[in-house]
């Protein structure tokens, strides 16, 4: 991973320890197979992954990863709790099928649970693996220096004492890990490349996008990705029977789209996303927001959103279509 996605990632753990975070998301993927007794009788049990390593390695990346494929991701869950978590998943039904669990010692205390849950899991025929992420001490060290944060485990120590400390806590971990990702010279596109090689499967990352109409004279979305300026076309707002209407009005989408170079436009536009679209797969890019203007976001912007949405769909793109400014004036 290069210095400075590195030294975010770094960042990224310690602000997570320092804030007491947890994160959690899921989707549904129907498991396969392998049951667990809870109090409601047999259940499909969820898969299991139990993301580790060192700090600054990526372990943020990895679950960010996952969280993207679908998976149900907790941050710093006290390992404790593990069984738990996948009885939880056991009862939804399908609901929770994929978990991914962050175990490191920022929770030090908790962390000597780690093997009796590792057994309990066993016990109970829970399939799980173990990635387990580790960099270099001159990788880590330099990320760390590089977001000016302490190691979680250096105390009064160096940056150096803290790495050497959180090895030893995790020797026996990284004996067990089903999957070990050294990411002393990975950057971020290539650690997710690594993941998605060992979780995505066959099918290709999904690309979600959001085509959000927007009105220029409100200014443009502070997170737009690709902009879109539709200001070439005449503008509806100066035929008095149009006016009063949006762009959802098929009257007004009608004049729109039969205006000269409004249909190449979207055309063209439509395979230049595909392009993009593909090369964002490629980077390992999930979302993208593409804002489609005109001056207001009332006419123009709304009627070539709706059909580039259409367009989107249709190309197997999960969209989403958002009109900012529709109604504001």
């Amino acid at each position: 991973m290069t210095e400075r996605e590195n030294a975010h990632e770094a960042e990224r753990e310690q602000e997570v320890e320092h804030d007491g975070t947890d994160r959690a998301d899921g989707a549904g993927h129907v498991s396969t197979g392998t049951t667990i007794e809870t109090s409601d009788g047999n259940a499909t049990i969820p898969e299991l992954v139990i993301i580790s390593g060192m700090s600054g390695a990526g372990r943020s990346t990895a679950a960010k990863c996952l969280e993207d494929l679908g998976w149900f991701v907790v941050d710093n869950l006290p390992p404790a709790l593990i069984p738990t978590m996948v009885e939880l998943g056991a009862r939804s039904q399908g609901n929770v099928a994929r978990i991914a669990v962050v175990v490191d010692v920022r929770g030090r205390r908790f962390f000597d649970n780690l093997r009796d849950s590792l057994a309990d899991l066993e016990s109970k025929h829970v399939t799980r693996r173990i990635v387990f992420l580790e960099s270099s001490d001159d990788a880590l060290v330099r990320r760390f220096e590089s977001v000016r944060r302490p190691h979680p485990l250096q105390g009064d120590g160096r940056i150096v004492d803290g790495i050497a400390a959180e090895r030893d806590l995790l020797r026996e971990l990284r004996g067990d890990a089903d999957l070990v990702i050294d990411t002393s010279s990975l950057n971020v596109h290539e650690l997710r490349a690594k993941m998605d090689a060992q979780f995505a499967g066959d099918e290709e990352p999904e690309l979600r996008a959001t085509v959000m109409s927007f009105g220029f004279k409100y200014g443009l979305p502070v997170d737009a990705d690709l902009v879109v300026d539709c200001r070439f076309l005449p503008n509806p707002h100066w035929v008095p029977e149009l006016r009063p209407f949006t762009g959802l009005n098929e009257e007004v989408s009608a004049y729109v789209f039969d205006q000269p170079g409004a249909k190449e436009f979207l055309n063209q536009y439509t395979e230049l996303l595909q392009l993009i679209a593909a090369g964002y797969r490629r980077e390992g890019k999930r979302y993208v927001t593409i804002a489609v203007g005109c001056t207001g976001g009332k006419h123009r912007s709304v009627a070539m959103s709706e059909k580039l949405a259409a367009r989107l769909a249709t190309e197997g793109i999960e969209t989403v279509l958002v009109h900012r400014d529709m109604g504001r004036e």
